[in-house]
């Protein structure tokens, strides 16, 4: 039972670590609004997480095999979304606002609500993910019948290991905030993070 946790916990760091679009989302999001917002989006990532690693474990190489044929459309759909965040992004720190207004006013992610609906949605759009859980479990020869309990452990697993970088990752975002708190600080980290997400999602268009 503790190898599955562990398995799963192995498995979540090795989807979580990699620096990607949604990683820099996440630190943006948290530099720009507040940890809440941010803490909201890294739990968002780790839901998706843990419910692709319960998905490859209840269905293992018959799930991997469904998805892998729609990849290539739902990675264009993922792309096409970065873009659009990363314009809105822009737009939103560029165009000008009452003073009054602050950061958390409630529209595109800068509220912990829509900041997890929105990233947790994000995440679901890569079927990669799935297909990497269903090769570790099918390399550890339990696809057929894990057991209830080593399944849930491995889910548990990779959604903590999930959970915990992401949720570093938006404390790093908060630190950067706290660094640059001044309106042409956040200006910057807005348009850089939103180069960075929209460079990403080119990468990820490319990439099919």
């Amino acid at each position: 039972m503790t190898g599955a946790f562990l398995a799963g916990l192995v498995a979540g760091y090795g989807v979580a670590v990699p620096v990607g679009a949604i990683a820099v989302l996440i630190l943006g999001l948290s530099a720009r609004t507040s940890l809440r917002v941010g803490a909201a989006a890294a739990l968002g990532v780790a839901t998706a997480d843990g419910l692709y690693a319960a998905v490859a474990v209840l269905g293992g190489a018959a799930v991997a095999e469904l998805l892998t044929p729609v990849a290539g459309p739902l990675r264009l759909v993922a792309a096409a979304v970065l873009l659009a965040l990363a314009g809105h992004t822009a737009w939103r720190a560029l165009r000008p606002r009452p003073a009054s207004a602050g950061a958390g006013d409630g529209r595109g992610l800068d509220t912990p609500g829509r900041a997890f609906a929105g990233v947790l949605a994000l995440t679901m759009l890569n079927p990669a993910t799935v297909v990497y859980f269903a090769a570790l479990v099918l390399g550890r020869g339990e696809a057929d019948d894990p057991g209830r309990a080593a399944a849930a452990l491995f889910v548990a697993g990779a959604f903590l290991a999930s959970a915990s970088w992401q949720l570093l990752v938006a404390g790093g975002g908060t630190l950067l905030g706290r660094a640059l708190t001044g309106p042409r600080g956040r200006l910057a980290t807005a348009l850089l993070s939103s180069a960075i997400v929209a460079a990403l999602a080119v990468v990820t268009l490319l990439g099919r």
